[in-house]
Order: C-alpha cells, then structure tokens, then sequence
C-alpha cells in the first residue's frame, strides 16, 4: 500500500516555479517527420501521429508546454481515420490541403488554414477525400488531464453525443442552480449546496465550432492598417461563446490569428499563460527569457513559455501565424497574471482590471 510522504519545509518559505524553455521546430524538421509519416504503412486506425513533445516533459505528460499538447496528423488521399473520443477538447488547423471532419453528428469539410474544435467526449473521425495530403496541427489540453491521470479515451466510440443527450442538457440548461439546493450562510456568498446539485450542474453546451480562413482573413487585414503608433497586437481569438468570460476556443486553450505588418516589433511582455506560435506567412524573430530565435515560415515554436518574458517582430514582410495559449485555464483557476509592460504593474486578470490600448485613437485618427 502506498503511503503519504510528509516534506518538512518548516521556514523555507513559498517555492517559486522552474521556467521552461522555448523551444523553435524548423519548417524542415516538420516536413521531414510529415514525409516520414506519408511514408509509413496505414495503421489500423489511420491516424498517423507525431506528437511534439517538450524535453522537459515528463511524469506521464507529453505536452510541448506543460497545459498544451500538440501533436502532427497525416491523411493521404482517399484515407480516413476510425471514430474515437475523450475527454480532450482539441482546437484543429489544417496546414497542408483539406477534407472533413465528421464530429458527432456534424460534419466540418475544412480547407487550409482553417481551424475548428472538437468538443471532449464528442466522436470524432477524419476523411480525404481528395487528390493531395492532408496535414493538420492539432492542439488539446491532453497534456493536463495526462498530468492528472486522468485522460479517456474511448476508442471503441460506441456512444456518440445523441441528441437524446444534447435534449437533457438543454433540459437543465445553463441558468443557475435551483434556490432548494442551496443555503445561504452570509451576504458574501458563502453557501451550502446539496449533493443533488452538486452532481447535476447546469449544462453549458459545447458545439462543434469553425473559423474558415476565407471568412477570418478580411477583418485580420484590416488590423494591418494600424499604424506603427498603435499599442497593442494585431489579432483576432477564435471565441466560443461558450466559455464566457474565459475567452476561450474550448474551455481550457484559445486560438487566435495574428498579422504581422513588416517590421513590427512588439514590446517585451509576460504572462503566466504559456503561447505556441506556427508561423505561416513571413519571417522574423523573437527575442525569448533573453535569447533571440529567428524563425520563417512554416517553423512551430512555443515562443513563450508560461511567465517568461518574450516579445516577437517581423522581418521584411508581413507574418501571419497561429498562436494558440492555455490562457482560458489559467484565468479560470484565478491565476491569469499579465505585465504588459515590464515597467508597469503585475495585474491578474479576470480578477483585477485589465488593460486597454490606443485603438480607438488611432482609428479615430486615421478617419
């Protein structure tokens, strides 16, 4: 029988967190593990996988950042992959060609550079129908429930999300639990809820959501025509309504899409939510806990691990690329902290009052 071991750290004081490194995957060497897995023999279940994992990845987690699993998949013309679900909300992009995702009782057909989320817990498969590769990022907060022993999967995906299912959620809904489950202790607060409750909450339903990039590219370009004197970064998040004030893609990860005019060069910042970066458009370089890696189109890099500082720039010319961060987790644990800027305050956000840029100033001047 295991036992508990007791750590005496009378006096010690709090233990402060080891940072993790960035880490920059060349173009090249994903294009050499998406040959690798173009070459392999169809598996049983057709889904070829290359996980990227970070080196400091260990104890059961597979993540590239410690809340973040990200992962290469590989469909060749005409393949498709088997059903399967788990309990891992997955955020999708599609790199190279196009095809389908049947979710559930959805169907997602899906080009290059369009993301869409798979809800946890919701059949799932693949298809290609076409002449060309299929190449996607798939990015899932895998790497937390591997960390917390707890990732299921169901590969036999012998239940799908029935509408049957979907009807007795919509059935609870998403309002707030009946006031006979809970006593009130003060004017605070505090409460007791029941055990009825408490094994019942209200539903918030998550749907199979996409972002088409023929849909996403037009308002991004419009965040080009800021000048150099605007004060923030030029992006749009993937929201799901969904997640409310978490601002999520899926309930622990977003995704946002990001332009890049040549030759901007963000200020130095840090967050306590990690960011991966792929970079599919352009060149530049980012400068990250004190080390510059310069990185082009088509490389993959966790730019900046949870609280360390970073900033990214762009080259010559415009970038365009894909960040995805576990910021929705982060901010729903009451952890969120932000420094925007170094000189500035420590602010947790979510909890605390954020912060603004000039944008409206900068529209209003330019008319």
């Amino acid at each position: 029988m295991a036992e508990a071991v007791f750590i005496d750290r009378t006096g010690a004081g709090p233990r402060s967190s080891e940072l993790w490194e960035p880490i920059l995957v060349p173009a090249e060497v994903l294009a050499d593990q998406i040959d690798r897995l173009s070459a392999a023999p169809a598996p049983a279940d057709g889904r070829r996988i290359a996980v990227i994992s970070h080196p400091r990845a260990v104890d059961g987690s597979r993540g590239l950042a410690p809340g973040i699993h990200c992962q290469l998949e590989v469909l060749l013309p005409g393949e498709r992959t088997l059903p399967v679900r788990h309990n891992a909300s997955e955020i999708n992009f599609c790199v190279e060609g196009s095809g389908r995702a049947i979710v559930g009782a959805e169907t997602v057909e899906y080009q290059q550079y369009d993301t869409w989320i798979h809800p946890s817990m919701t059949t799932y498969s693949h298809e290609n129908p076409t002449t060309e590769r299929q190449v996607r990022l798939t990015y899932s907060n895998e790497a937390l429930l591997e960390a917390m022993r707890i990732h299921v999967v169901d590969p036999s995906a012998a239940r799908q999300s029935l509408p049957a299912e979907r009807a007795a959620g919509a059935a609870r809904g998403s309002g707030a639990v009946a006031e006979h489950e809970l006593i009130d202790l003060d004017e605070r607060g505090s409460a007791l809820m029941s055990y009825e409750a408490a094994i019942n909450p209200p539903v918030v339903t998550q749907e199979v959501l996409h972002w088409p990039w023929h849909a996403v590219r037009p308002p991004l370009e419009e965040l080009a025509a800021l000048g150099p004197e605007y004060r923030g970064r030029r992006l749009y998040v993937f929201y799901n309504r969904a997640t409310g004030r978490t601002n999520g893609t899926g309930p622990t990860l977003f995704a946002s899409i990001c332009i890049r005019p040549a030759d901007v060069v963000d200020r130095p910042h840090r967050h306590s939510s990690a960011a991966i970066n792929y970079f599919f458009s352009g060149h530049g370089h980012s400068v990250s806990g004190g080390k510059t890696f310069h990185w082009k189109a088509g490389d993959l890099m966790l730019t900046a691990p949870g609280w360390l500082v970073h900033h990214n720039a762009s080259g010559s010319e415009p970038v365009l690329e894909l960040t995805v961060q576990d910021q929705p987790f982060t901010l729903a644990v009451d952890a969120l902290l932000w420094q925007e800027d170094l000189a500035g305050e420590i602010r947790l956000l979510g909890s605390h009052a954020g912060f603004a840029t000039n944008r409206a100033e900068v529209v209003a001047a330019t008319g």
